[in-house]
């Protein structure tokens, strides 16, 4: 293969992975979070740099994995090494309906900004859905063309959506009222449980941040761009948060940040006017619009990954003549848009909560498992590790275990409750599949590592 061949196979560079990581990350939970952390106050920053702090442990985790096995999946590539299939599938398989549920609540999202420009969206329920829809549906579109074509719009996106936040984050720096800090703590809880509540919180913002691990067929020099492209995103977008949050508590007061349903726009308008507010919106809808881009993306390689062990049904496994899942998006897209009809009703809050519930602790489980991971690789592949200085990696993943396993006690029982039954749901499936001869436990499926 000559080294154009292999370039155009592999059409991921390193800053459209960065833009992939930095893109999923940053979607529309940043807009409504400075809101859901008023009730805290100024405390709830520490629970921001115990999350960043959590969120580079699990992006050095993840680049020391994408190295030793640079293969697509992800986080079900290497608990797959790790642990077997059936520890694989589990985390396959709520790791997909996680994201497809997201991608529903992201698309409402997308709409709810876009009313937010022309009220009669927001006020006619069909329409509000059928805007909905279509951006679920343009964006599987794009995908299906091919990886690339969704890189390109992903790094478009990415550049613009990250103007209103960079500008806010600096510049609002300088209109800060240090007394919308006091009571540094007004949660009423202690200090430790406060900063639990909002670490975990904030987790959600930060999810994605294995999003360059999953497309690595597609990655140019996956060994080097994957840990440069997550550690570089993680450590950008975590920087961004703190800086945007900083000064957007520091501009409103907390009382009126408790019920703000556009807490930016209320910053952007009191610095610079009402004008600004519409700026903003505007960029919230982007930034919906290229999450939403990079997460249905995900919905497609995850699944394929897994079909192609042997670990999911067999047309998840299937590729389009541009070389994509494209069976797959559009089943997951198929599977988002009965979501949102049949709850979209309920609101933005109700589909964000909803969301919340599923993908929080399914997100959580892939993250302790790879860690964990990692660890078994170097038990169980002794021999190609010999004479490597492997303490500090194995301090991290410890460390990355234990900063995982307190965010799940953060998410509370109902995100404990509904993750399980989540998980539990996908064990006949696992049967059947099986059952079928497509996998068994601790081997190499049928189909194959991919």
């Amino acid at each position: 293969m000559t080294q154009e061949t292999a370039s155009a196979a592999r059409p991921l560079g390193f800053w459209m992975c960065t833009a992939l990581v930095v893109g999923n990350m940053i979607g529309s939970g940043i807009f409504l979070l400075p809101a859901a952390l008023a009730p805290y106050g100024g405390i709830s920053i520490f629970g921001w740099l115990f999350t960043s702090i959590g969120a580079v442990l699990l992006a050095l985790v993840f680049g020391r994995l994408s190295r030793i096995a640079p293969q697509a999946g992800g986080p079900y590539a290497y608990t797959r090494r790790g642990f077997g299939d059936l520890a694989a599938f589990l985390v396959a398989w709520g790791y997909w309906i996680s994201v497809w549920v997201g991608n529903a609540a992201i698309a409402v999202a997308f709409t709810s900004y876009l009313g937010f420009l022309w009220p009669p969206l927001a006020e006619t329920p069909a329409a509000a859905a059928s805007v909905a829809l279509a951006a679920i549906w343009i964006l599987t579109g794009v995908n299906a063309l091919g990886v690339r074509e969704a890189g390109l719009v992903q790094l478009a996106t990415t550049v613009l959506k990250l103007v209103p936040l960079i500008a806010i984050g600096i510049v609002g720096l300088f209109f800060l009222d240090t007394s919308n800090f006091v009571p540094f703590n007004a949660s009423g809880s202690s200090s430790l449980a406060a900063i639990t509540a909002t670490a975990t919180l904030t987790l959600w913002a930060l999810t994605g941040l294995e999003s360059a691990t999953i497309p690595a067929d597609h990655v140019r020099d996956p060994e080097r761009t994957i840990p440069r492209a997550t550690v570089t995103g993680t450590l950008f977008t975590a920087t961004i948060y703190i800086f945007a949050t900083v000064a957007v508590m520091g501009l409103i007061p907390p009382r009126v940040l408790a019920r703000s349903g556009a807490p930016f726009a209320e910053a952007a308008s009191a610095m610079w006017g009402g004008w600004a507010a519409y700026a903003v919106a505007v960029g919230a809808a982007i930034s919906c619009f290229g999450a939403l881009n990079g997460w249905i993306l995900m919905q497609g390689q995850v699944p394929l990954a897994a079909a192609r062990d042997g670990l999911f049904p067999r047309i998840f496994g299937r590729l389009s003549k541009k070389k994509t899942p494209a069976i797959g998006m559009v089943v997951s897209s198929g599977l988002a848009t009965a979501l949102l009809l049949m709850n979209f009703t309920r609101g933005l809050v109700g589909l964000f909560t909803f969301a919340i519930l599923l993908a929080t602790l399914t997100v959580l489980v892939p993250y302790v498992m790879s860690a964990m991971a990692e660890l078994m690789i170097f038990i169980r592949e002794r021999e190609r590790f010999a004479g490597e200085r492997l303490l500090g990696s194995a301090v991290i993943a410890l460390l990355a275990f234990i900063y995982s396993m307190w965010a799940i006690a953060g998410a509370g029982r109902d995100a404990v409750y509904w993750g399980a039954l989540l998980l539990a749901a996908g064990l006949p499936v696992y049967v059947w599949i099986t059952w079928r001869g497509g996998g068994e436990e601790g081997g190499g499926g049928a189909g194959g590592r991919g």
